[in-house]
């Protein structure tokens, strides 16, 4: 994307740390602020709208509903109300760039982007493959579930969030950087046919080849586009700022050659970088980074 498809970007910070259960990420949305985004993408060409931040709450009790799943009301409302905000984002021609929090808001942020996008692309970087269930979570923790809910699997109340008819492709979802699977998440990632980029592929393949063939994938037969990011799927030694580190990850240099192809195709719709946490992180250096990738995707280049 560039600011001559589309120059009208809409922020909308989501400091929800419930689906990962653990303090810190809630604080991302304004370490990235605070990193300058919204100078970095007006200096590119974009106008900015920073809508604010859904307020997340923090109950006394993790569990409800006689689920095993933590903070389910919460995270039901807090996404709930992200869809809403996507949806009226994307209805007034906006961009919708999303700051989180864990990554249980892209069931909020995916949501309300298919209320404009019915055939959806999407894809995800993340080191996790984040497509467990209640059935198959070894923690409970929901930022491990979304990619599962938005495919139409796990607790009815999530699915439930923007409608039950709003529901991804499999064959349409690509995830890059693949580096750490519970059981179950194999089991399901082959039952629905998703195509996984580990980092095996990446290594084996190059980061372009990977990037060129999942873009085509994405880009086939859809209306739009959506980049979901988890800071995590970068080595810990360029993004030290996240909850649950892997060795091994995308280098620094990997990450903005897939934004910058991203960009080139000129189909990303909607975006969202996710699990920066300050608590963890080293002078804010995690956050700093995913400004960077943002303006790569966003049309920033060298020359």
């Amino acid at each position: 994307m560039n600011p001559t498809s589309n120059n009208r970007i809409s922020i909308i910070g989501v400091p929800l740390d419930l689906g990962a259960d653990r303090r810190g990420v809630d604080m991302g949305p304004s370490a990235i602020r605070y990193a300058k985004v919204g100078e970095k993408l007006q200096a590119l060409g974009y106008e900015i709208d920073d809508k604010g931040d859904i307020a997340a709450n923090r109950p006394d009790s993790c569990y409800v509903d006689g689920t095993s799943l933590k903070y389910l009301d919460e995270i039901e409302r807090v996404n709930t109300e992200l869809c809403h905000m996507v949806a009226e984002e994307m209805e007034k021609a906006r961009f919708p760039l999303i700051l989180g929090g864990d990554h249980s808001i892209a069931i909020g942020t995916i949501s309300g982007v298919l209320q404009h996008k019915k055939k959806l692309g999407v894809l995800w970087f993340d080191a996790h493959g984040d497509i467990n269930t209640a059935a198959t979570s070894p923690s409970g923790n929901i930022h491990g579930m979304p990619v599962a809910v938005c495919l139409g699997r796990g607790h009815e109340r999530l699915i439930g969030v923007g409608g039950r008819a709003a529901k991804l492709d499999p064959e349409k979802f690509v995830m890059i950087g693949i580096r750490d699977l519970d059981p179950g998440e194999k089991m399901l990632l082959k039952e629905l046919g998703v195509v996984v980029y580990t980092m095996h592929e990446i290594d084996i393949l190059g980061m372009a080849k990977v990037m060129e063939e999942a873009i085509k994938i994405v880009a086939n037969g859809t209306d739009g586009v959506h980049v979901s990011f988890d800071m995590d799927v970068i080595d810990p030694l360029h993004a030290p700022g996240v909850g649950t580190p892997v060795l091994g990850g995308l280098t620094y240099r990997e990450s903005h050659l897939g934004m910058e192809l991203i960009s080139a195709a000129n189909i990303v719709t909607s975006a969202e970088f996710v699990e920066v946490n300050t608590v963890l992180d080293n002078r804010n250096q995690t956050a700093k980074v995913a400004v960077d990738l943002m303006g790569s995707l966003l049309g920033e280049r060298v020359l």
